[in-house]
């Protein structure tokens, strides 16, 4: 019998401002908040619904991918989606539970290395954590064990297997190049496989020095290598042939082909690779060429005896073995004439940082905790749920006595402390080419943040030494000199205390009208007063709070005021409840009610001293709402000048575009402003005006306009999905229908391609449901059953999607 599998590693760096827990706006993922939304809508949501489609590109089926592959989610990754793509965790969920029915009892999730570290540059500790947080956190979304577990990077030592083995994981999967020798259980003697000449088509057990066993699946390399690198995922028919290759006649045993790579190249790297997976797993199933399975399915129906012994220390993504992250090596991404020569001392840094930190941990935490490195391998389940409860049974589980609430807040410091510490470890921080990179920046922030909650906990200052050691990093680029310098320019001022979450309270108070108690990230703020006086366009607003970290229960009640004069001007002072006086409020209303602003100003610098915070203060997204808020009036202006002036140039462009004469800049400019903005505030309204659109396009056509594709693409699409989304909670809504079919009119109109996946998940169903008890095959069948046919059958054709047939 031939089996395959094909195994994905789903997985991105954990991006999360380590203050805020959030991940903040990334204008590089643009139409799309940040990375993480923009890689889930091109590649883990299309995954869920992945398409069949016949000749004419009408979608016949719609498949969940992970259900039928092997598969494997970063938990950070899992544990954003869960909170803002949960449609997504929960078909990844199901996936795994319509697996086991698939696979005798074997689900297709198996665990990984919670964040991504390098196991064999980490110390024993550390793996034992990662493996155990990585272990908690699959038990808690997929409800049951893990039987495999994923190595970031698939990077490996001895001492990793063992921690794997010491906790029931029973297979792990490697590249072929990580195989040094391997003994059939008939013979006594080793043969060399090194090179990636092992045969990747039966499990292998390694032979660990504890006795203990793990199996191991050596993938096989090239079919892998094409799918990734090779443009095999650009023909689904090609990539089936290419899977059924890997099967060999001279193989005298029940033959796996399974293949590993990033799950990001099923959409992400390759667009529409995920319909090419779907394809050709349901080629080679219609065809009987062989059945799919999974690796615990197939590790149960075909033990294996032989025996394999690894490349210590190696990888699948570096061909010097774990160097990538600790040398320059010479694996990189390419494209600059770089080097890497900082990443030995970065690592050199974070391990000095470690080191200095863990001594600091067991002295601070003992007092409080019986055994505090056993604390921090439970600490995942507070993490998974930060709620009091949660909190409260770990205390009764590993406090040595009642403990304080500042004891408390105390240990959660020290717990936080040794989380960061080992998120700065996470592999992407050296697997690109330069220091100042976004993700090597991330780990330093990680870094910062364990400083800070260590200076926190003892009073003691490391920063200074710390830095010393980043300075040894150096950048490749002059204007960011070394490690040192990136750290004061971007780590340092992205600290987050309480008193800047109150900063940026009072002043987005300003802006969205906050409920009493209300959620700024991970801070709960609840208000004990707050008021708003306004002279013309100035407003002052003085108020109090309590602010509290849902992290560490750290809580303080601060007072503040607020002042805008107008457009960006806007300052904000913060001081401790306690010792604010209403009488300086007083004055402060007393001198803004006057008009007098410069003692209003005079009055805050008094009142606040250096806790003054400005719009520069402001976290990212709120910051460029108020931003846009602020420029609305600014930017409508300008659009009506351009507007104005195009209108009048417009003959004399087209007279230039019918000449062929290349249009001068200025007009061009002018042009492109005022059309792309009139189609956006068209696309906007809650009704379309279809004629002033369609009307718009012509004129951007004729007049030869470039339009701003991204933007107007993303609007009509979030549009389309609106309305599918209201007529699938009620496909007998004749509006509904109508609304989507004069909108699905409008797209072969546009000059671009509108993706229109999400809207068709959102149909599918519905539709067909709607379709086939319309009562339109009735014998003698209501005038209206027949309109509503036709009109169902307009909206498949518009969204490319097959209806039964009668």
């Amino acid at each position: 019998m031939n089996y395959v599998c094909v195994h994905g590693h789903f997985y991105q760096p954990p991006r999360e401002n380590p203050y805020l827990e959030a991940i903040e706006l990334q204008d590089s993922a643009y139409p799309y908040h940040d990375w993480n939304e923009r890689i889930t809508a091109e590649c883990y949501a299309p995954n869920a619904a992945s398409r069949i489609v016949d000749a004419e590109n009408r979608i016949v089926k719609l498949v969940n991918n992970y259900a039928h592959i092997s598969f494997n989610f970063g938990p950070t990754l899992l544990s954003w989606m869960k909170e803002l793509a949960p449609s997504v965790h929960q078909a990844i969920v199901e996936a795994d539970r319509d697996s086991r029915e698939r696979f005798s009892g074997h689900g297709s999730a198996i665990a990984q290395g919670y964040n991504h570290m390098i196991f064999p540059l980490a110390n024993r500790r550390d793996k034992v954590t990662q493996v155990k947080w990585g272990i908690a956190d699959f038990e808690s979304r997929f409800g049951r064990k893990p039987e495999g577990m994923w190595l970031p990077e698939t990077a490996v030592d001895t001492e990793t297997l063992e921690i794997l083995a010491e906790h029931g994981i029973k297979f792990t999967i490697l590249a072929p190049r990580q195989a040094k020798r391997v003994r059939s259980k008939r013979s006594g003697r080793y043969h060399d496989v090194t090179e990636s000449r092992i045969d990747p088509a039966h499990s292998y057990l390694a032979k660990l020095p504890s006795k203990k066993r793990l199996a191991l699946f050596f993938y096989d390399g090239p079919i892998s290598q094409a799918v990734a690198f090779e443009g095999l995922l650009s023909d689904g028919k090609r990539f089936a042939d290419r899977l059924m290759s890997g099967f060999s006649t001279t193989r005298q045993f029940d033959q796996l082909v399974h293949i590993a790579t990033d799950g990001e190249s099923y959409g992400h790297h390759h667009r529409f690779g995920e319909m090419a997976l779907t394809y050709a797993l349901e080629e080679i199933q219609k065809n009987d060429a062989a059945k799919l399975t999974n690796y615990g399915e197939f590790l149960e129906k075909h033990p294996n005896e032989d025996l394999a012994e690894i490349v210590e220390h190696s990888s699948w993504s570096c061909e010097h073995g774990v160097e990538r992250w600790r040398s320059d090596c010479g694996c990189n991404s390419g494209g600059h004439p770089w080097n890497q020569q900082w990443r030995a001392p970065l690592r050199a840094a974070l391990d000095w940082l470690r080191d200095r930190l863990a001594p600091l941990f067991e002295s601070r935490l003992s007092p409080y905790i019986r055994d505090p490195w056993a604390s921090r391998d439970d600490y995942i389940r507070v993490i998974l749920d930060r709620s009091e409860e949660t909190r409260m049974a770990f205390f009764a589980d590993h406090a040595l006595r009642q403990l304080s609430a500042e004891e408390k807040i105390t240990a959660l410091k020290l717990l936080e402390m040794q989380r960061h510490a080992m998120l700065m470890y996470t592999s992407c921080g050296w697997f690109f080419d330069e220091l100042s990179g976004l993700e090597t920046v991330q780990v330093v922030h990680y870094a910062g943040r364990a400083l800070r909650l260590a200076e926190d906990c003892s009073g003691e200052s490391i920063e200074a030494d710390f830095v010393q050691h980043l300075a040894e990093a150096k950048s490749n680029l002059p204007e960011h000199g070394d490690g040192a310098r990136i750290y004061e320019k971007w780590v340092k001022p992205a600290v987050v205390d309480i008193p800047r979450v109150a900063g940026h309270y009072a002043i987005s108070s300003l802006f969205e009208t906050y409920p009493d108690t209300t959620r700024i990230y991970c801070y709960e703020a609840e208000r004990f007063r707050y008021s708003v006086d306004a002279e013309g366009k100035m407003r002052l607003a003085t108020g109090a709070a309590k602010f509290k970290s849902a992290i560490t229960g750290e809580a303080a009640d601060l007072a503040f005021s607020v002042l805008h004069l107008g457009d960006h001007n806007v300052s904000a002072g913060v001081q401790p409840a306690e010792g604010f006086s209403e009488e300086n409020q007083q004055k402060l209303v007393n001198a803004f009610g006057q008009a007098d602003t410069a003692e209003v100003i005079r009055l805050l610098d008094q009142t606040y001293g250096k806790q003054i915070f400005s719009l520069r203060q402001l976290f990212r997204d709120e910051q460029r709402k108020i931003a846009n808020l602020i420029l609305q009036d600014s930017v409508a202006s300008a659009a009506a000048v351009y507007r104005t002036f195009f209108e009048s140039q417009a003959p004399l462009i087209r007279f230039l575009n019918g000449l062929d004469i290349p249009v001068p800049n200025a007009l061009k400019s002018a042009a492109e402003i005022a059309l792309n903005n009139q189609l956006q505030q068209a696309l906007d309204k809650p009704e379309l005006d279809f004629d002033m659109i369609r009307g718009l396009l012509r004129e951007a056509a004729s007049e030869r306009i470039a339009l701003d594709v991204t933007t107007l693409e993303y609007k009509v699409r979030k549009r389309l999905e609106a309305e599918a989304a209201a007529f699938a909670a009620d496909p007998t809504d004749l509006a509904a229908a109508e609304r989507m079919i004069k909108l699905l009119d409008l797209v072969p109109a546009l000059p671009f391609a509108v993706t229109l996946w999400e809207a068709q998940n959102l149909t599918y169903r519905p539709l067909l449901s709607a379709y086939q008890q319309n009562g339109w095959h009735a014998q003698n069948p209501d005038p209206v059953a027949l309109q509503r046919h036709e009109e169902l059958k307009r909206l498949a054709s518009q969204l490319h999607i097959l209806l039964p047939q009668a």
